[in-house]
């Protein structure tokens, strides 16, 4: 009596002979299970590399870092919701400074004022496009990961008297000090004269991010040259960033820092935070859920196509048992049982269905991937949904393959023998 494992093995080479013989069949067969695997992939593998670039272009706080602002990360909601965030009152440079003085798990607290649409220019060169000009303190690049190539960073003296001086992105230094060197050179921003001190390292954005296209300067300067109030009048909030002392105390520094400023910012007891904070994971976890729903749509219809697929594997198995009735027969003839017969069929399916899925995955990942043709966003292979794929190949042929396996089986050797 032949060991499990022999008898295995005979099945799985007869399976693979059976799919070498029959190759029209055999292709047939395998083009659903191509274009069922083959369409999620690729749509997962193109929702990789987009989110890929997003989450590296998201870590700019780095792991130990988080941002306190007055808005929340991403849409308001509700009308209802956003009225009430527009009447919660700006996060001041006076809250950031209670952290830094109060809050002992911290080491670095920086406060920032934005504005967008502002030009520069040097003698006769003037910048392409519009800036962003960030006011900002001197915990600015650790706090944004973004360091200096050359020169020196703001200091706390510069902040003190509100210094006409800037540290200018690399993007900024290419356009207005092409053949020279920035520092110590006065260039003009939106009309104001400033010292050039510093330039911030290359930081190129895959997605069309400013990281090298804007200028830092001391956050009392900004308040001079641009006011405390927005285009429609609201005072300006502080983005606040603070830097925990290690990865370990990061859950309690965010504590800690929302207690003071809940008492700083006199909020009552039981009432919600008139503030937001974030992490890197909770930004990367917001782009996750966003994406959920194209997953899941591309998931079912990926489903649909592997079921259409199974159908066709099935009825194709069906007529493979017609025609190869004789072979059977013969097979129980020989001493071949059941369960021997049920197991070469039950193979063929299953190893049609990974093939397919095989050349599914490839191609899925190829198409998926087209994208960093034409951007610059880096290759991704998302190899959990190309394992479970597989996986899935696998249940679809040993489902749709079980009925025509299981009439292969059932078969008489008389009648088998003696069909035409």
């Amino acid at each position: 009596m032949k060991p499990l494992r022999m008898k295995f093995r005979e099945a799985l080479r007869m399976a693979f002979a059976a799919v070498r013989i029959n190759k029209l069949r055999s292709s047939l067969t395998l083009v659903g299970i191509i274009a069922g695997v083959a369409s999620v992939i690729s749509v997962m593998t193109a929702i990789s590399v987009v989110q890929g670039a997003i989450e590296q272009e998201m870590s700019v706080l780095g792991t130990t870092t988080f941002q306190v602002q007055k808005f929340p990360n991403g849409s308001f909601g509700n009308e209802e919701e956003r009225r009430k965030i527009l009447q919660r009152k700006p996060v001041t440079i006076e809250n950031a400074n209670a952290v830094r003085e109060r809050v002992k798990s911290v080491d670095l607290v920086g406060a920032e004022l934005w504005q967008g649409g502002v030009s520069a220019s040097f003698r006769q060169e003037k910048t392409k496009g519009r800036l962003s000009v960030v006011g900002g303190t001197p915990e600015y690049p650790d706090n944004n990961t973004h360091y200096l190539d050359f020169g020196r960073n703001l200091s706390n003296e510069d902040v003190a008297v509100g210094r006409s001086v800037a540290v200018i992105g690399f993007a900024v230094a290419e356009q207005l000090f092409p053949f020279i060197d920035p520092l110590g050179q006065e260039m003009k921003v939106d009309g104001r004269d400033y010292e050039v001190i510093g330039v911030f390292a290359e930081k190129t954005s895959a997605i069309g991010g400013n990281f090298d296209n804007y200028i830092l300067i001391p956050i009392s300067r900004f308040q001079r040259a641009f006011g405390m109030r927005e285009a429609d009048g609201s005072i300006r909030s502080v983005n606040m960033t603070v830097r925990a002392r290690s990865a370990e105390l990061l859950g309690d520094a965010i504590e800690e820092t929302r207690a003071v400023l809940r008492a700083d910012r006199r909020v009552r007891p039981g009432a919600e935070d008139d503030f937001y904070y974030f992490t890197n994971d909770s930004m990367i976890k917001e782009v996750d859920n966003a994406t959920a729903g194209v997953k899941l749509g591309a998931f079912l219809i990926g489903t649909i196509a592997l079921v259409v697929a199974g159908i066709g594997i099935m009825n194709i198995m069906l007529v493979s048992v017609a025609e190869r009735t004789r072979e059977i027969g013969m097979r129980k003839a020989l001493g071949a049982k059941r369960r021997d017969i049920l197991w070469q069929f039950l193979l063929e399916a299953v190893l049609l269905c990974n093939v397919g899925g095989a050349l599914g995955v490839g191609l899925g990942l190829a198409l998926g991937n087209v994208l960093i043709l034409f951007t610059s966003f880096e290759v991704s292979v998302p190899l959990d949904w190309a394992a479970n794929g597989l996986v899935f190949c696998t249940a679809i042929g040993l489902i749709f393959g079980l009925w025509p396996a299981l009439r292969a089986a059932r078969l008489s050797p008389i009648e088998a023998l003696n069909s035409e």
